[in-house]
């Protein structure tokens, strides 16, 4: 496979239909009244007054006032929501993950975490936040799951055991009837008896499913999909008020991070993937030849340019239409996302799907972004939970692989993934989905960047950063009709040099929002340099692996990409989306 992305321009690949592709013709390269002062700048503080012509922003309709957003993504972390207790939320980090990941914790800091949580149960807690129920929730199934399910290794410790032995006593008094459940399901860890744990069948009606799945994940099982969709349709949206008909946070949590820390067979993943696509209603149809779906990680970047955006925006000049999803702020890692940038740049951030397929379908725009905030209400209220989880639930996987908008044309899907292994199981749900064709990119930090930097010696074990991997459909057959023998599967470590990049560091961001915009912006204006050629990279080679028209030839994909950036277009296409996203307030 490694053959397939050989720039040689004898190499071609074998497709059923012939290339069908008209370049763009632009003549006349953007002039942005600042833009040459701009991109000389040395400093990470943009406006959006900067960037576009006052004309376009009167035109846009937006005053000044509106359009200076934060800069660092931390910044887009709601204060509404209450911050976790950060002693156990540092334990969590440790025990809360899989069989061979997981860190047992000494003596002295398994004592630190369970004072602190006794104090918070008796509200004595001074100078931190209280444990929350989602916390306790989460930290009590890790200890249940390791007893029960893990290797020796990564069951609990001698200290972990004698600090349990200490306290639980005590905290059996204190602790809510769903924690205690959690923590001793049979009544057969703690050394107690207590019936509590046996007995316990959910506080309303609302739950019972809820705990029925929930012994068999504290006993490292797994649930069928009917099961999954049940739990999931019975307890989200979640509410915020606590009260009659509330799900307990401490068993939701346990129940995602449970999952997680079984690893999720393939039916668990489906089930999550598909269990709230028509919460909606039906999906809007975008009346476009190609759409491709960009799952990035939706905690984003914390310390690498991020491309997506700006290769979303050189697609869609040469007619391959990208749909972006995302959040503007979501954990672990709360790092840099489209929807901060958008925002950054007083883009409309809150479109709904049928608004997407309508910017999808403009012919000056041929992209668009979508919020899950809009697009899935359901998960998205999961966002608080998922800080005090600490760890990614299954959800962070599959709600990258969405189809908010369909298409009448081809439709592709790209992913990011970090975790070796996951990228299978990506591949598996893209499948499902009935694509045409699909991509997997180990791309920095886990997100779809791939870059031109060399190979560090000193690397990690595994897969490496640009390795890829997917499949596509010779044929416009979806997915779903496909034996399997029209279908051509690949795997590649994409060498950036193979096709005339010159190695160079990836630009680093760290957290700036308004950094990340001004490398893009730069690269868009045709500034050449390191954010330049990974847009061009990223572009050429994802055209290139889905198969797309006009892109057989890796050469003349990167050759099309970068002439989109030098022309002038994909600029042009970026400030067009600003504009228009704004008239559909």
């Amino acid at each position: 496979m490694r053959a397939l992305l050989n720039p040689r321009p004898s190499l071609s690949l074998n497709f059923t239909k012939a290339c069908d592709f008209d370049r763009p013709r632009v003549h006349t390269v953007l002039r942005f009244h600042q833009l040459d002062r701009w991109i000389g700048r040395k400093r990470c503080c943009l406006t959006t007054k900067a960037i576009l012509d006052s004309a376009i922003m009167d035109q846009i309709g937006i005053p000044e006032s509106d359009i200076r957003n934060p800069s660092i993504s931390s910044s887009y972390r709601s204060s509404k929501l209450p911050k976790p207790n950060q002693t156990v939320l540092e334990a969590q980090a440790r025990v809360c993950t899989g069989p061979t990941r997981t860190r047992p914790l000494s003596e002295d800091q398994a004592v630190k975490v369970l004072d602190t949580i006794l104090k918070s149960a008796r509200g004595e807690l001074k100078d931190e936040e209280e444990v929350s129920q989602a916390q306790l929730g989460a930290f009590f199934a890790a200890m249940t799951i390791r007893t029960n399910a893990f290797p020796e290794p990564t069951q609990w410790s001698e200290g972990e055991k004698r600090a349990m032995d200490r306290f639980w006593p005590v905290l059996a008094r204190v602790l809510p009837a769903d924690v205690i459940f959690v923590a001793d399901p049979e009544g057969s860890i703690m050394g107690t008896g207590s019936s509590i744990g046996p007995q316990f069948v959910g506080n309303n009606v609302r739950e019972m499913r809820l705990v029925g799945a929930l012994r068999e994940i504290l006993a490292g099982g797994h649930l069928g999909f009917e099961e999954v969709q049940g739990v999931l349709r019975d307890v989200l949206p979640l509410k915020v008020e606590v009260g009659e008909g509330s799900v307990s946070e401490s068993l939701l949590s346990a129940f995602l991070i449970g999952q997680r820390m079984n690893r999720e067979t393939d039916r668990e993943l489906k089930a999550y993937c598909l269990v709230f696509d028509d919460e909606l209603g039906p999906q809007p149809v975008a009346d476009v030849k190609s759409l491709t779906y960009y799952g990035e990680p939706y905690d984003g970047n914390t310390r690498y340019f991020k491309s997506t955006l700006f290769v979303a925006a050189v697609r869609s000049c040469y007619g391959e239409s990208c749909l972006l999803h995302g959040l503007e702020w979501m954990p672990p890692k709360g790092g840099v996302t489209e929807e901060q940038m958008l925002k950054f740049v007083g883009a409309n951030t809150s479109l709904t799907p049928l608004q997407a397929k309508e910017l999808l379908e403009d012919k000056e725009v041929g992209f668009a972004y979508i919020s899950q905030r809009e697009a899935c209400p359901s998960m998205n209220s999961l966002i608080g939970l998922r800080e005090h989880i600490k760890k990614r639930p299954p959800i962070a996987t599959t709600e990258k692989v969405q189809q908010f908008v369909r298409a009448r044309g081809k439709e592709a899907m790209v992913a990011g993934f970090y975790h070796e292994g996951y990228e299978e199981s990506l591949l598996m749900l893209m499948k499902r989905r009935g694509i045409h064709s699909g991509l997997v990119v180990k791309g920095e930090e886990g997100a779809l960047s791939m870059t031109t930097r060399l190979r560090s010696p000193n690397a990690s074990k595994g897969l490496p950063v640009n390795y890829c991997s997917g499949f596509r459909s010779l044929s416009m057959a979806s997915a779903f009709e496909l034996d399997g023998v029209l279908r051509q599967s690949f795997s590649i470590e994409v060498n950036a040099q193979d096709f005339g990049f010159e190695p160079t560091d990836t630009p680093r961001t760290d957290r700036s929002v308004s950094k990340n915009i001004e490398l893009g912006l730069a690269a868009l204006a045709g500034q050449k340099g390191p954010a330049y050629d990974r847009i061009v990279l990223n572009a050429g080679v994802v055209d290139h692996l889905l198969g797309c028209d006009g892109a057989e030839d890796i050469s003349r994909a990167i050759d099309r990409a970068r002439e989109a950036i030098d022309s002038g277009e994909a600029l042009k296409r970026l400030v067009n989306y600003i504009k228009a996203s704004n008239t559909m307030r």
